[in-house]
């Protein structure tokens, strides 16, 4: 079965979201509610890593994210903590996270790899090539499944070394990070460089700007919805192990669409 990582952005200036479960209370209920559709796994995060957001700081990102990443903890729910820095991300297994979802890869903070592997938490490592600041500017490739495999594979050393077993390890292209609308696309057509690492791969395409590219500009959030729920259909045929997903209702209906074409139970 495919994990569903539902999103929980606690944060005022998403893109997906635009501040819509800023406070702990509406987080906590978005929370239950993306579980009650299908999610498998929150992913709770307390700043926003869109292109050109600037970084918040350790102590405003702790005090966004961990009242509602504990309290839906609590609730015995499989929670992700969306973060790059050691300290948010120490906080938060002690407050009950049980995976680290890194887009820097232990880049930003390696210090957070340390913090991982001494709590024995999954690491969810994102291909990243630099602040959400200037991304884009990185965004250079000649072959770009194979480079991003090849750089995922150096974290994957890193990783390694300092600790973190390798069942824990989970791999994020980073679909929307260093990479333009086109590039996206080819990397999603060039998964099977990441697959072929042997771990399993997390995919993130929801309501991200490239899908416009199919789309047309100016599409709708409901019209993005429904393109990751198709995106969440072909990760699966790639051999994904997961999907980050906003609306889970559609790619939770797209999935069981699968499973009947394919005759499965």
């Amino acid at each position: 079965m495919m994990e569903i990582m539902g999103v929980v952005n606690v944060t005022p200036d998403s893109f997906s979201d635009g501040g819509e479960f800023f406070t702990a209370e509406t987080a906590v209920a978005h929370g239950h509610d993306l579980v009650g559709l299908g999610a498998t796994i929150l992913d709770v995060g307390g700043e926003s890593t869109r292109p050109g957001s600037e970084p918040v700081g350790a102590e405003e990102e702790i005090r966004r994210a961990l009242p509602a990443l504990a309290q839906l903890a609590e609730s015995g729910y499989r929670i992700s903590v969306d973060t790059y820095r050691a300290a948010v991300a120490d906080r938060a297994i002690a407050a009950g996270a049980a995976i680290v979802n890194d887009v820097s890869g232990g880049l930003a903070d390696p210090d957070i790899l340390r913090v991982a592997a001494a709590a024995d938490a999954e690491f969810i490592i994102g291909h990243w090539r630099g602040p959400s600041s200037d991304m884009y500017a990185r965004a250079s490739y000649d072959r770009i499944g194979a480079e991003v495999a090849a750089e995922l594979a150096r974290r994957v050393d890193a990783a390694l070394r300092a600790g973190i077993d390798a069942a824990r390890i989970i791999l994020d292209p980073g679909i929307g990070f260093a990479k333009s609308g086109e590039q996206n696309w080819a990397m999603l057509r060039e998964l099977d460089a990441v697959t072929a690492l042997g771990f399993r791969v997390l995919i993130g395409t929801s309501r991200k700007r490239f899908l416009d590219r199919a789309l047309g500009d100016g599409a709708t959030r409901d019209r993005r919805d429904l393109a990751t729920a198709v995106t969440s259909v072909l990760a699966r045929q790639a051999g994904a192990w997961g999907v980050r997903v906003h609306d889970v209702t559609a790619t939770r209906d797209a999935l069981a669409v699968l499973d009947a074409w394919e005759g499965e139970k």
